[in-house]
Order: structure tokens, then sequence, then C-alpha cells
């Protein structure tokens, strides 16, 4: 515990002293990678359990949604709070759904969450109050109280987002290694002896699941926050694709390795929209190939110790 602790302080101060030296731009894309780096935990956490959700994208819209009226209906605009409220609201929203979602599995899983992502979108397009299809914008966030400077406020969002990443990283690892973690991976390999050992598969699939829409809750907020718009885009379902594209390529071992493909996903798709604007879904789509190829389990076999072990 102490050496995870003392690793994730080195690498926020280490992150947060190299991000100042950053341009603008690169800050802004590192901000939209960790954010959406943390609906990729989540869906990590799942996929630990031997499921595939394409619903992340509604529950990072709930975020959104929620952070952003509480700035234009109530005046909540601190940057610490607005993450939290977002998460809570996405947890509270989908936790009805989690015992349902809990009984299925394999292919019935992933299309039951789609359905569910699908409906939210159709909701938010035709919900004139919060914008319709053009959805609506969010202005600047305060930070404790004090209003950013225009010349600081890339790099504040910068910060408190990899905060938040670093926050939830180091909760992941801990959890990953929790007695529920270690019965999430015995539910993929064999479910039936976890409930003759007497465990609840339900119960556990079911928790893990309201976990991840916080953590798409999260991290949908801190991108709002960035972006300064919400719209219905945010839960379609080529933006639950992105997430699972995230996730296969960091695999389900390594915690670092969620964050560290979300990054590559932002860099790869800005240079290849920026070279390639027309082609540059087929440059993901080729990228993700080889790393299937070469990297079966994920970026993060590249620093397990053991087959058997996972490594932050």
């Amino acid at each position: 515990m102490a050496k995870l602790l003392f690793a994730a302080c080195l690498v926020l101060v280490g992150c947060l002293l190299g991000g100042f030296f950053l341009p603008k731009w690169l800050q802004f894309m590192l901000t939209m990678a960790l954010a959406n780096g943390l609906v990729s935990l989540g869906l990590v956490i799942l996929m630990r359990g031997g499921v595939v959700a394409f619903g992340q994208g509604l529950m990072s819209a709930l975020g959104g949604y929620t952070a952003a009226l509480l700035f234009q209906q109530l005046g909540w605009r601190d940057a610490l709070l607005l993450p939290m409220l977002g998460g809570l609201s996405a947890m509270l929203i989908t936790a009805p759904f989690a015992p349902l979602l809990a009984r299925y599995r394999g292919i019935f899983f992933s299309m039951l969450t789609l359905a569910l992502s699908m409906v939210g979108y159709g909701l938010l397009v035709k919900t004139e109050t919060l914008g319709g299809s053009d959805g609506f914008n969010m202005g600047r966030v305060t930070l404790l109280g004090q209003a950013l400077p225009d010349e600081g406020v890339s790099f504040a969002l910068y910060a408190v987002t990899l905060g938040f990443a670093v926050l939830a990283s180091v909760w992941a690892r801990i959890y990953f290694a929790s007695t529920r973690g270690l019965v999430t991976r015995a539910i993929r390999d064999n479910e039936l002896r976890v409930e003759y050992m007497g465990g609840s598969v339900a119960q556990t699939m079911a928790i893990n699941f309201v976990v991840a829409a916080f953590l798409a809750g999260m991290g949908g907020a801190l991108a709002v926050m960035a972006l300064g718009h919400i719209d219905p885009n945010f839960s379609y379902w080529t933006t639950s694709g992105e997430f699972v594209f995230v996730a296969i390529l960091a695999g389900s071992q390594s915690v670092v390795a969620v964050m560290l493909s979300s990054v590559v996903l932002e860099v790869v798709r800005s240079f290849s929209s920026a070279y390639f604007p027309n082609t540059w879904q087929f440059a993901l789509g080729l990228f993700l190939l080889l790393v299937i190829r070469f990297l079966p389990q994920g970026l993060g076999s590249l620093w397990r110790a053991k087959p058997q072990e996972d490594t932050p």
C-alpha cells in the first residue's frame, strides 16, 4: 500500500510539473484523454468479470449533463464538486438497472447496455429543455471558489482531471486486489464455482456496474468542463465504442495501461484526423488490429511480471 501511494504521488507530481510547460492544445488533449480514461477504467472493472458494456457513453453523458445543469441552473461552479456530483448522478440513475443486467453475460449483457444507451440518446435528442440535438454550453468553472484566469484555465483543468484520474487509479488498483475484486476475476473464470463457495455473483456484478457508472459519470463531467459544451452525442453508440477500444487496447491487467491507452487513442485520433481527415477511422481500426495481433492481452502485458499476476 505504501509503495502504491508513493508511486502515485510521484506520478502526480511528475505529470503536474511536466504538464505546466506543455502548450495549451496538448494540455487540453491530455485532459480529454484522462477524462475518457476514467470512463474506460469502469469498463475494465466490468471486463474483469467477463462482460463488456456498450453503454458507458450514456453514463458519461449523465455525468456531463448533471454538471452542466448544476452550473447553469444552480450556479454550482466548483471544479472539484461537479465531477463528484456527476458521478453520483450517473450511479443513482443507473443503479435500478444493475440487478437486471447482473443476470446476463456475453452478448446479451452487451446488447442490453447498448439498448439502454440508445434509448437514453433518443430521449436526450427529443428533450428540448436540454437543448435537443444541439445540447447547450457550459461556462468556465472555478477552483475552490477562485475564478480561473484565461492563461491558467487549461492547466487548472488538466491538474484537476489528473488528480481525479490518479485517485481513481489508486482506488481501482486496491479494489482489484480486494476480496470483491478477486471474486470478480473468479466469476469470469467459473461463476458456478463462486456460487458454490458462497459468493454472490449477481451482487458482485451489480456493484461493479454501479461503480463503473460512477467513474463514467465523473469522467463525463470532467470532459464537459474542458469542452464547455454537452450534447446527446456523448451517449451515442460510437462514443461507447471508443471506450471499448481503449479497454481492449489496455487489457484488464493494469490500471496504468488504461490511462496510457486513452492518451494513445487521443494522439492517434488527433494526428490521424489532421493528416487523414477522411480516413482517420481507418487508421484507428488498423492500429487496433495491430495491437490485437501483437499484444492480445493489451498494453499492460508489456510490463506484467508474471502471467498469473496483475501489476499496477
